[in-house]
């Protein structure tokens, strides 16, 4: 069987996954009259609702007499864990650009990687007929970028293709018919990219993406390096630096046809394909015959740069909304999630029901929070904090990434004044056409929690930010955190309208009435720096004389709307986020008034 293993990189947003669609459909891989749902690969709900790739994911397709394998990678720098061991899958990646963004910091990241590996790229040129397409520049930057990122000659040399994946066509000029769909991609495709090179030897794989199904237990999913493999053939795992984890029989060895996963009685050396079996082995480890003793080079992986505590639940409100509540169940499936996802690491905490969830950035952990919620848990999680290190001289660092904000010209002295706040450093200013600026900065990571919803804010949703890890350096200082105190509940009860609009005065709310509230729960923000405790569950004072006005409807300010990732970035160290299925709430970590004076006291002491 004649074989090709490819990777599609894009930054978010650049329409990769509909181009995958696209190829299946073109490929014969759908019937003609079967329904297909539109960005197959996105199987995953938060995956449809945010339109990125959070997973990797793999499928195949046939052209002419090859078996093209292809393999959709993330594009969201949080996600990088999953990109950098799947381009050691393959043997080419397809760089698809947008035409009017041009490539961005995530393609960077993830380009760097490829080249780095030695893979040659195809870079195709996506969404020619947008109004906004700049396609001579786009394709010169796409030059400049692999020559900045050290591309060898042969790299540099690459082939391009222009087209509209949502139109299903991509030709060798921008200009071309579009008759003939996808065909040049796929026989650039076969002509462009190298067979997989085979080494001779018994079976080796390294695990590249690692998942738990229900009815298979853990699914390794891996290139063959060399050598066959069956199901209920023994084999051994070999951790990164050598060590036995365990042996073990394949119960099923299934390969990636389209977009199912079928069970196969062989697969050979250079094919992508998933193990079922194996209890322990996991990513970047060696799956391999019994008699293999050194263990295949795996990429080490970039450390997380963010944790937080996710914590029992022990609100009064704790197990009316959610039926995972206990601290086994959390710390079980933290642990599960951890198994899957090389980029998290979860340690117990000294804290008591706690556990310490490190990972790549923010939006990785709110997604984590988010998916745990849809599944029925209830927890309570601390403000995000980020991961620092010491160097051999004992100073301390912090991660800094590096940013770029793609914004209106007459928005850019705002961004530059919010992030020089932030301790970001400004790099460069260059325009990028149409009377906006790309503004690129190296800002600490906690600078950074929380910035994403004022920058929208300030520059009326028109701004792009990107972020991509840059290094780890010296401490910064203290960056100012939120000025304003908050609005406490003294009492537990539904709040009550009348007692809200009383209280209007003291600042804006983030409850509605008929809310169920707590003592030590947060219900609005102060107008001034100090928390403040105050009584929502007033009600009017009835007495037996009629007034002349009739009681009117109490109007109301409508509240702030607090969604996870504001609420995670608007706490402050004393104070977390309740999260249940149906519930986002503040609250103080300590609810009691009395603790919270005695935990100030000591702290002053």
């Amino acid at each position: 069987m004649k074989l090709r293993n490819i990777a599609i990189i894009a930054h978010v947003d650049h329409g990769k996954t509909t181009l995958v669609d696209k190829l299946l459909q073109q490929s014969g891989t759908y019937r003609e009259n079967q329904r297909t749902v539109e960005r197959a690969m996105d199987s995953n709900d938060l995956e449809r609702e945010r339109g990125i790739t959070i997973l990797a994911k793999c499928t195949s397709v046939m052209w002419k007499d090859t078996r093209i394998n292809i393999v959709d990678t993330p594009g969201h720098a949080d996600f990088g864990g999953e990109v950098e061991r799947i381009l050691s899958m393959v043997d080419g990646v397809i760089v698809l650009v947008d035409a009017a963004e041009g490539p961005m910091p995530q393609t960077k990241f993830v380009v760097g990687k490829a080249l780095k590996l030695g893979l040659k790229p195809i870079v195709a040129i996506n969404k020619v007929d947008r109004p906004d397409a700049r396609i001579t520049e786009v394709v010169n930057e796409v030059f400049d970028l692999f020559a900045a990122l050290d591309a060898t000659d042969e790299q540099l040399d690459f082939p391009i293709l222009y087209g509209s994946g949502k139109n299903g066509w991509m030709a060798e000029s921008p200009d071309a018919a579009h008759d003939v769909g996808m065909q040049p991609l796929f026989d650039l495709v076969l002509k462009h990219v190298a067979p997989p090179t085979v080494e001779q030897g018994p079976f080796r794989m390294l695990g590249t993406i690692l998942e738990a199904n229900p009815y298979l237990g853990r699914i390794i999913t891996g290139r063959v390096a060399s050598g066959t493999v069956k199901p209920n053939q023994s084999i051994k795992v070999l951790s990164r630096d050598g060590k036995l984890v365990e042996t073990g029989r394949i119960s099923k060895v299934l390969a990636f046809r389209g977009l199912e996963r079928t069970a196969i009685d062989e697969a050979e050396a250079g094919d992508i394909i998933a193990i079922a079996g194996l209890p322990k082995g996991t990513v970047a480890d060696t799956f391999c015959d019994p008699s293999v003793d050194a263990p295949l080079q795996a990429q080490p992986i970039d450390p997380p740069t963010v944790s937080m505590s996710f914590i029992v639940n022990n609100s009064p409100l704790a197990g009316t909304e959610g039926d995972k509540v206990t601290s086994r169940l959390i710390r079980d499936r933290l642990l599960r999630e951890a198994e899957g996802n090389v980029a998290l690491r979860v340690v117990e905490s000294a804290e008591k029901d706690a556990m310490e969830v490190s990972g790549r950035g923010e939006l990785q952990l709110a997604i984590l929070i988010e998916t745990m919620r849809r599944e029925g848990f209830e927890l309570s999680v601390s403000r995000p904090r980020v991961v620092l290190s010491k160097d051999e001289d004992g100073q301390l660092l912090e991660p800094v990434e590096e940013v770029v904000i793609d914004v209106d010209e007459e928005f850019s002295g705002v961004v530059v004044q919010k992030m020089s706040e932030r301790k970001a450093e400004l790099i460069e200013m260059r325009p990028s056409g149409g009377n906006r600026l790309r503004l690129v900065f190296y800002a600490p990571t906690r600078g950074l929690i929380g910035y994403q919803g004022e920058l929208m804010t300030d520059t009326k949703g028109t701004a792009i930010m990107n972020r991509l890890f840059h290094n780890y350096l010296p401490y910064k200082g203290e960056i100012q955190g939120r000025r304003n105190g908050v609005l406490i509940s003294n009492d537990q009860g539904e709040a009550v309208a009348y007692a809200m609009w009383k209280l209007e005065d003291r600042g804006p709310m983030m409850i509605e009435p008929g809310w169920k509230v707590y003592k030590g729960m947060i219900v609005g923000e102060h107008t001034r720096d100090n928390d403040l405790e105050i009584n929502v569950l007033k009600g009017k004072q009835l007495n037996n004389i009629r007034t002349t006005s009739k009681d009117e409807a109490v109007r109301l300010t409508p509240p702030i709307r607090m969604t996870l990732e504001k609420a995670l970035a608007y706490i402050e160290d004393d104070e977390l986020v309740e999260i249940t299925p149906k519930s986002i709430r503040l609250r103080k970590r300590l609810l009691d008034a009395n603790d919270r004076k005695r935990a100030e006291k000591s702290k002053v002491a």
